[in-house]
């Protein structure tokens, strides 16, 4: 699938303008979207002034990186400012859903407002994020390497009609899986409070693992940062299960184990149009 940039650009333009029309400081329009979707936090509650947060907007604030080895895998390490993650974590905590023994919750449709902002950030980190990728010498235009979501994907409305929102106590994660093939193409997780290492390794048949050694099978770590946003596509959705392991001893990035806190995250998917 081949991206169109004057479609990107002309789409980025008309998103922009409708930004700026509703917002009087044109500087602030991305973050004043999100405050107003994801309210305050206890914090801004009090007369004090609140210091700004110093983030950029728009390109050269997001930075994608295409996760080696697993085609269709994208990391955008530093997605959500910390002042933009205490309040999509207050605009969480303010749905109530995280009561008693509850630690997960799905929506699906109509998504509450503070998701449908999360979703336009989303798009507009893809189209205007600098790309970390390389180009052979005789590339003339983009491909579907190039963007992390293909046009199809990041262009269809709604983007994402289904959430589902995870608080893990230390030592808690997510066994290995592939999600439902209920589920559409392209999906998108955003990590807040603390980091962790999300592990790829490849799908396999049960032919495949009598046939090889389960150590030929390639396991690629990719480290979330609070605030960092994995999107998914093609291969890096259908062909690789993810997995976090939280248990002592296994989170361990360049050589050291990660002090682990409470996590939330918050996953984005598209449901596939009924056959009927």
């Amino acid at each position: 699938m081949v991206v169109d940039r004057n479609r990107v650009q002309g789409a980025l333009h008309q998103f922009m303008a409708a930004a700026a029309a509703s917002y009087d400081d044109d500087e602030l329009r991305g973050r004043a979207a999100l405050r107003e979707a994801f309210g305050d936090s206890s914090e801004s509650e009090s007369d004090a002034p609140r210091e700004e947060d110093p983030s950029p907007v728009g390109r050269g604030r997001w930075r994608w990186e295409a996760v080696a080895g697993v085609r269709g895998l994208w990391l955008c390490a530093a997605f959500l400012s910390a002042d933009e993650q205490s309040r999509l974590l207050a605009a969480i905590q303010r749905e109530g859903w995280f009561i008693d023994a509850h630690n997960q919750a799905m929506r699906f449709g109509d998504l509450p407002p503070w998701a449908v902002e999360l979703s336009v950030l989303v798009r507009e980190a893809i189209c205007v994020g600098d790309v970390n990728v390389d180009f052979g010498p005789d590339s003339s235009e983009e491909n579907e390497d190039s963007c992390p979501l293909p046009s199809d994907l990041l262009w269809r409305e709604p983007l994402f009609d289904q959430l589902i929102a995870n608080r893990y106590k230390p030592g808690e994660g997510i066994c290995a899986h592939v999600d439902l093939m209920r589920f559409d193409d392209g999906i998108a997780i955003v990590s807040l409070e603390s980091a962790c290492v999300m592990h790829f390794s490849q799908e396999s048949t049960a032919y495949d693992m009598l046939k090889n050694d389960e150590s030929e099978f390639t396991n690629v770590p990719v480290y979330l940062s609070p605030g960092s946003l994995v999107v998914m596509s093609g291969d890096a959705r259908y062909h690789w299960k993810h997995e976090i392991n939280r248990k002592p001893g296994a989170q361990i990035w360049n050589g050291q184990e990660l002090e682990q806190h409470r996590r939330t995250s918050v996953t984005l998917r598209k449901l596939r149009a009924s056959p009927n």
